[in-house]
C-alpha cells in the first residue's frame, strides 16, 4: 500500500549521556512536527532499557523525510549522537498495510 512514509527509530545511548539524548529529542519535536510534511514524531524510551530510546516518525514521503534531514536541528542533534551512541541508530521504513492504519493519522 502506498502513502505516507512511517519510520521507527531504536536509538541506544551511552548511560552517561541519557540525559542529553532525551533532552535532544525533546527539542528536536517542535520544529520538526513544523515541517510541512510531518505528520507525527513522537519520542519513547524503553520501560525495561532506560539507555534506548525510540522514536516513532510520519512524514508524507522520503523528500519531507529528507528536508528534515536538512534541518540544522536535526544536523545538530545527529552531530551530537556520534559521541553519545553506543551503536548507529536502527532507522526501519514501514508502510501501511491497510486504508484503515493509514486513517489513524490524518493528515
Amino acid at each position: 500500500m502506498t502513502g505516507r512514509l512511517f519510520l521507527f527509530a531504536t536509538i541506544r545511548v551511552k548511560p552517561e549521556h541519557v540525559v542529553d539524548a532525551r533532552a535532544a529529542l525533546d527539542e528536536l519535536m517542535a520544529p520538526t512536527l513544523a515541517e510541512p510534511g510531518c505528520h507525527v514524531f513522537a519520542a519513547f524510551a524503553a520501560r525495561d532499557m532506560p539507555d534506548t530510546l525510540h522514536l516513532f516518525e510520519c512524514f508524507d514521503d522520503e523528500a519531507a523525510l529528507e528536508a528534515h534531514y536538512a534541518q540544522d536541528y536535526t544536523k545538530a542533534v545527529f552531530a551530537a549522537y556520534a559521541d553519545w551512541l553506543v551503536a548507529p541508530v536502527e532507522t526501519r521504513k514501514l508502510t501501511a498495510l491497510s486504508p484503515r492504519t493509514l486513517a489513524q493519522f490524518p493528515a
